[in-house]
């Protein structure tokens, strides 16, 4: 194992250059790129702007109508997985509680990153 020493300036030198691109690359990103079928919402996010239960989801996954993720004991589905269910008509909703549904997850991923660049 090889041991590098750099004295205390080059130290901060290299810290400060490195947190300067953290912070452009936090604030250059990009959502607008990101696929929005692509996005990975939870169980509250898809009964709240869809406006169905907890238990209907629940009844979905069971049947495996609709496909998902669990991580950490929570489930997650893909935005593109529930257009699919609004267009088969397995999820009666509409096209505007659909667009609440994404633009708060977006909402809400942007005040998750702030939050973590500002600590």
């Amino acid at each position: 194992m090889d041991v590098i020493t750099l004295e205390s300036e080059a130290y901060k030198d290299l810290v400060s250059k490195i947190n300067a691109i953290a912070k452009f690359v936090v604030d250059h990103q990009d959502d607008d790129t990101t696929d929005p079928d692509e996005m990975w919402v939870d169980s509250y996010e898809v009964c709240t702007f869809l406006k169905i239960s907890e238990r209907t989801l629940q009844r979905m996954r069971s049947n495996r109508v609709i496909s998902y993720s669990i991580i950490s004991g929570k489930s997650y589905y893909t935005i593109g997985e529930i257009k699919r269910l609004l267009n088969e008509k397995k999820i009666r909703s509409t096209e505007e509680c659909m667009n609440d549904l994404i633009n708060n997850h977006k909402l809400h991923a942007q005040q998750r990153r702030t939050i973590k660049t500002d600590k």
